[in-house]
Parts: C-alpha cells; structure tokens; sequence
C-alpha cells in the first residue's frame, strides 16, 4: 500500500500530462539538437576556411560517431526507459542497478570502440565513402578529421549515456546544461582553430573533443546527485539480468542510430559510384547529400526530443496502470512532433538554397552544380518528412511500454527494409537522383507499418484493466 501512495503521489501521476511533457520534452529537444550541431557547425566553418572537399570529408567520418551514438544511446535510452518503468512499479532498488550498469557498459563501450576505429582508421574510412573515385586530397582530410574524432568516442558516449539516465532522474534542465555548455565550447573554438591558427579540418576536431570532454564533466558530476535514489558500489557491479533488460529497451534508439550509419555508408557509395557517371561527378552528390542528411538530423532530433520527452510520462502511468494518461501522452507528442515536421517541410521545399548558403559558397561550375544537386536533394528526399513525426513517436512511444521489438520493427522499417532496396534498385533505373527518390518512398511505406502497429496497441489498452478500477478506494484516477 506503501508503493501505491508514492506513485499517487509523483508527479508523473498527478501533474497534467501536457506540461509534463513540455518539461522533459524541451530540455531533450536542446539537448539532442545541440548533439547534432556538433557535426553541422564544424561543416559550416569548414564549408568558409577548407571548403566543400572538407566538408565531403566529415561526410566520411560522419557514420563512426552516429555508430558511437547508436552504442550510447543503445545503453542511456534504454537504461531510461528501465528507470522509468521501475520508478512507475515503485522499485528503487533496480532504478539504482539499471543506472549503475549503464554507466559500467557504456564506458567498456566507448573505450573498445575507440581502439577498434584507430587501428582501422583507413579501411574504415574506405568503406565509408573515401573510395578511389574521390579526391585524394578529400580522403587526406578524412584521415585529418577521423584521428583526432576517434580519440573523442569515449567522451561522447559515455556524456550521451549519462545525459539520458540524469532526464529520467528528473533533472532534464541539468541534461540540457551539459550538452549545451559542450557545443557553445565547439562552437566557440571552431573559427579560432580554424581561421586564426589555420588548423584547418584537425582544428574542427578537436574543438568538437574539448566540447565533448567538457559535457563528460558535467554529466559524472551528476553522478552522486540522483533524486529518486542513492548510487553505492552495489549498482555499478553488472548483473547479467539488468543488463539484458536495459539494453532490450534501448535497441529501437540503437537500430534508429545504426540505420543512419547504414544508410550514410550506402549513399555515400551510391552517390560516389553513380556521380561519377553523371555531369556532377563523385563528390558534388556526396557533400551536397550529406548536408542535407544532417540538417534532416535536426528535425529528427526535435521530433525524438518531443517523443522521449513523453517517454517518462507514457512509461510510468503505463507501468502504474493509468491508461487514460498514457492516451493523452501519446496525442499530444504526436501533435507537436508533426507540427515540427510540417514547418520543416515548407523550409526544405521552398527555402533549400537558405539552407544550403550556409555551409559556405562554391564558385565557378562546381559551385552550380553542387547548388543544383544540394538544393533537388531537399526537395526530393525529403518530401515525404511530415511522415516522420508520426513514426518516431509510435516508435518511442512502444519503446516507453515494454514493446522493444515492435518499437525496432517501426524504426527499422523506415531505414532498412524500405530505405536500403528502393536505395539500391532506383539508382540503376534513375542514377544519381534515383538514390534522393528512395527517401519518400521509405517514407510512405514506414508510416503505413507505423499506423498499423499503434492502432493494435491502443485498441489493446481498451481491454486493459485501470488504474480507476485498481485504485478507486483510494481515488487514484488521474
């Protein structure tokens, strides 16, 4: 009877669900959005002081640290969503185990993956696009920015793991501070190494390392601060159950972070091996489309945001059996994530070459090629993206429920199954464009999947029994 009183009386149970979801929603949104600018504000100062070879060159580096990103968020978002179950069903003990793992395997995570990448820097960075049909001066830079990235995956990780269990301790505003704090310092230092020591893509690199050092700081100083509970040298001592739970619950943020790599490695390969038959050539279509995946990172950030912010809410009424708020969660993260995607659309549709003007100004005939190519990218790949704020939150949203496989199969559906073949089979009838169509047509298909799972799942909660009915002695409805 106890337990029941605590989860009565939390405010995941009491407060209204739209401010709720403001509250964890915002500060993840920053947080997440200030993740992605990482890589977009060393294109930019890359794109004036090195130009767009440069930038090809991050494009290259790009996918180690989104598979950095997939192995973080693999273990924070799921070492969360286990938080935030436990904390619904009133079980501190395992809240206290499932942070302390998640801690112990992201920093085994981050160090293996470093080792892994450094010693095999050059075929990796082969394999990602720096093949022999670019410019060897691109790959030169690759090999630049990719040394100094690569000694930073530890910090990132390990800072990105941290940040998801502090949002699911409360402390969403404390999450936002240590990734902001991080990117003001990359930002900061950018135009420094770059324009005045002349450091040129090394400089970016390491600018982008001192921000991810100083938001680890950040995040361990958390560490012993936690609100629901007190970590002691128990929690950090693996247990193989805890582990296998966490990571069951974060594998749909994982597949979302391993599909993008997947995805970038495809399309650069495609756009390199059809650019060269084209009047573009190989490296136009691979800088031009990795700028624009990575502006569409922005959207997806917020969109994720907006869901993951709804993830405590949906996860602990669910676990304390309020269905009727995990209804009202679900709606309004819906609401506001294709309000996001909508504003997006109109951006990518009507003002691309805004966009793209950013990330510096190519003279000459390459410069209007590569203008031509960046601004059809927006406009095609991207023209289904409304789609995308209601897939992420269903995606999140079974995630939040104990539905791990589903949530992977609604992710997976939009970056593999249909983004790959359509990747692979249009280039050979379309060429170079035919990889930008693949976009809307795994648009469509993933959001029909998506409307198909979420309409079993809340038809299934109909049939559930309520918080009301469990707790109406008490007055427990919400």
């Amino acid at each position: 009877m106890e337990q029941i009183t605590d989860k009565k009386a939390s405010p995941f149970a009491t407060e209204p669900v739209g401010r709720l979801i403001a509250r964890f929603a915002i500060p993840c949104v920053i947080s997440l959005v200030v993740n992605s600018l990482y890589n977009i504000v060393d294109q930019i100062f890359i794109g004036w002081g090195v130009g767009y070879l440069g930038n090809g060159a991050t494009n290259v580096v790009f996918p180690i640290t989104i598979i950095a990103l997939a192995f973080a968020v693999l273990i924070g978002d799921g070492g969360a969503a286990f938080m935030s179950l436990k904390l619904g069903e009133g079980d501190t003990e395992s809240v206290k185990k499932g942070a302390g793992n998640s801690a112990v395997m992201v920093t085994i995570a981050g160090i293996l993956l470093m080792v892994i990448f450094l010693v095999l820097i050059k075929p990796i960075l082969t394999l990602f696009g720096a093949t022999e049909n670019t410019d060897p001066l691109l790959r030169e830079y690759a090999l630049q920015y990719g040394y100094i990235i690569g000694i930073g995956l530890p910090f990132t990780m390990i800072s990105t793991a941290l940040n998801s269990l502090i949002r699911a301790d409360g402390s969403s505003k404390y999450a936002m501070f240590s990734m902001l704090l991080g990117a003001i310092i990359n930002t900061a230092f950018d135009p420094i190494f770059i324009f005045v020591f002349n450091m040129g893509v090394r400089g970016a690199a390491i600018a982008t390392v001192m921000g991810q050092v100083a938001s680890l700081i950040v995040s361990v100083i958390y560490l012993p601060r936690f609100k629901t509970f007190r970590l002691d040298a128990s929690a950090f001592r693996l247990s193989g159950k805890t582990c296998g739970k966490v990571l069951s619950l974060g594998v749909s943020s994982f597949i979302t972070q391993i599909a993008i790599t997947i995805v970038m490695v495809l399309f650069n390969n495609q756009l390199t091996n059809y650019g060269n038959s084209s009047v573009y050539g190989p490296d136009i279509p691979m800088t031009a489309m990795g700028i624009v995946m990575k502006v569409n990172q922005i959207m997806l950030s917020i969109l994720v945001g907006i869901a993951v912010g709804a993830q405590p809410v949906i996860g602990f009424n669910y676990g304390s059996k309020n269905f009727a708020r995990v209804k009202k969660a679900f709606i309004i993260a819906i609401v506001a994530a294709e309000i996001v995607a909508v504003i997006a659309f109109f951006i990518f549709q009507f003002a691309p070459m805004a966009v793209v003007s950013l990330f510096g100004a190519e003279e000459g005939q390459n410069g209007e090629l590569y203008n031509d190519f960046a601004v059809k990218s927006f406009r095609i790949f991207l023209m289904l993206c409304p789609l995308n704020g209601f897939q992420t939150v269903v995606a999140i949203f079974l995630q939040a429920i104990g539905r791990p496989v589903k949530s992977a199969v609604v992710t997976l559906s939009r970056q593999i199954i249909f983004l790959v073949p359509a990747a692979i089979v249009l280039p050979m009838f379309m060429g170079v464009e035919g990889v930008l169509w693949s976009g809307p047509v795994a648009d469509g298909l993933a959001f029909i999947l998506a409307l198909v799972l979420i309409l079993y799942e809340i038809n299934k909660l109909k049939h559930m029994p309520s918080a009301k009915k469990m707790l109406d002695a008490d007055g427990a409805e919400q």
